[in-house]
């Protein structure tokens, strides 16, 4: 026997095949050295966000994600901050609804707090409202911790408002009267 390697063409391997096998890796590589340093970048990213609720006068800073994963006791600070300030009853808080509000501080350029002007709504606070006003839907959002009426400090509640809906994320009412925009995790819509 000898100590030399032998090739045989195996039908598996054919021109074609080893072609597009090898140009798959090297794209493969190219996208991995290309994507690793954004992945990495993206990984241990801590996503904070900072809150001032007009009623209450209370204040929180909410560091809410750590590398892509929520962060539960920082939820529970968020859930029990954006609680029916009438009631006190407290709701679970829509995360994709934080993600929002990071991306509407990274838009704007600002890491200014929002000010809240009404988050978790009780469905009898939320009945009590809309016997007041037709601005209130029967089954709106903030029922479900998925909504929040906001400002940005300093920033103009048009500009959110064209920020928000340029996300195409939810649901984005302008309240120019009370100055004050609502968004939401449901479909895309606007007033």
């Amino acid at each position: 026997m000898s100590d030399q390697p032998t090739y045989s063409r195996s039908p598996a391997w054919s021109r074609r095949r080893f072609l597009r096998y090898w140009s798959a890796a090297a794209l493969g590589s190219t996208l991995i050295s290309v994507a690793a340093p954004a992945a990495l970048a993206l990984g241990p990213e801590r996503r904070t966000l900072r809150f001032v609720h007009t009623h209450t006068g209370e204040k929180l800073v909410a560091p809410y994600s750590q590398g892509g994963c929520y962060l539960p006791e920082c939820l529970d600070r968020v859930r029990h901050f954006l609680r029916d300030f009438r009631t006190g009853e407290s709701h679970p808080i829509d995360p994709g609804l934080l993600d929002i509000l990071y991306d509407l501080q990274i838009q704007a350029g600002r890491e200014d707090a929002f000010q809240i002007i009404s988050g978790y709504r009780s469905p009898a606070t939320n009945a009590n409202l809309r016997s007041k006003s037709t601005g209130v839907a029967e089954r709106s959002l903030h029922m479900q911790g998925k909504a929040l009426d906001i400002r940005l400090t300093g920033f103009s509640t048009r500009k959110l408002r064209d920020l928000a809906l340029s996300l195409q994320r939810g649901g984005v009412g302008y309240y120019a009267s009370s100055d004050f925009v609502h968004i939401d995790t449901g479909r895309v819509r606007f007033w």
